[in-house]
């Protein structure tokens, strides 16, 4: 098998990587995203991609991993928390760029598909959920080894539906998101509403990585705004296991480095899971923030398998 090229749009950095046979890094390289250009962005990516080709020769196929996700009715982006990209033709004029097919599909599914992989943290699991806890928070499926996309391209967005059982005063009245619907999970347990709820209780703004080392440490306020989080995050995935029952969760975004997550999360669902003991296994991405570019590469094989 030839070397294959990934790409990984996010909201603040593009990161392009070329896999060997073996799927191993051969190449890669990031730059930061442009903030509010789309012309840019589409730029950047072919630009980047281009000199991944001049120093690594051709490759196979190119993947793309997008926030949103592409309408199977008009081909634009929708759903996009990068809102520059939405009701644009992102795939069509990044193959006009560049002359040559594309594969594109969300970043949730990319980060599912590189960690149900033999070499990834759900290896050998039939059904994987990745979830992005991030600036937004999404999620994708992949089945077999295959990227399931569904009717309506929105197969696995989670994070667009309500918080279940709200526990607390804090949980009502539910916040606004951006999508225009209100108590969407992305307002609970994004990165940037885990910073939101932090302050909101302790009186002072920190970023996500300070709260949760001050957490590590003890320190009380830290420490209730995680219990929260991951009480919200135990309820909101035990809607996704009572739906599609998978073997594996794994987690992606800046929120997956909080290693207690793996150990509470699972405790808490318990409580919530329409079933006896749960045999889901919550996982932390092996290939860390670059799963998702990994999983971009695969896509052109992914797509190309047989579901069932």
């Amino acid at each position: 098998m030839a070397n294959r090229l990934g790409v990984d749009l996010g909201g603040t950095k593009i990161e392009v990587a070329v896999l060997d046979a073996d799927n191993a890094f051969v190449w890669r390289q990031r730059e930061p995203t442009p903030q509010g250009d789309y012309e840019a962005t589409v730029e950047t990516m072919a630009a980047l991609i281009e000199r991944a080709q001049v120093e690594q020769g051709s490759v196979e196929s190119i993947g793309v991993g997008t926030p949103g996700t592409i309408s199977p009715r008009t081909g634009l982006i929708k759903n996009a928390n990068s809102v520059v990209l939405n009701d644009r033709p992102l795939q069509r004029d990044l193959e006009a760029r560049l002359g040559r097919q594309v594969v594109m599909a969300n970043d949730a599914n990319c980060l599912a598909l590189s960690e149900s992989a033999e070499d990834g943290a759900a290896a050998g699991a039939g059904l994987v959920f990745g979830v992005i806890l991030g600036t937004g928070v999404g999620g994708g499926l992949v089945v077999d080894g295959r990227v399931l996309i569904g009717r309506n391209a929105i197969a696995g967005e989670w994070g667009h539906n309500p918080l279940p059982w709200a526990i607390s005063p804090d949980e009502v009245p539910r916040p606004a998101c951006w999508c225009g619907l209100t108590g969407c999970i992305e307002q609970w347990l994004s990165g940037p509403a885990f910073e939101r709820d932090y302050a909101a209780h302790a009186g002072e703004s920190l970023a996500g990585e300070q709260i949760a080392a001050r957490a590590q440490q003890g320190d009380p306020p830290a420490l209730e705004a995680l219990k929260r989080y991951e009480h919200r995050l135990a309820r909101a995935l035990a809607h996704v296991i009572n739906l599609f029952d998978p073997d594996a969760i794994v987690l992606g975004g800046g929120m997956s480095n909080v290693q207690r997550l793996y150990e509470h999360v699972p405790q808490i669902w318990d409580e919530y899971v329409f079933s006896d003991p749960i045999a889901t296994r919550l996982v932390a991405p092996r290939f860390g923030d670059s799963s998702g570019v990994r999983g971009a590469a695969f896509l052109n094989e992914s797509m190309a398998r047989k579901l069932f």
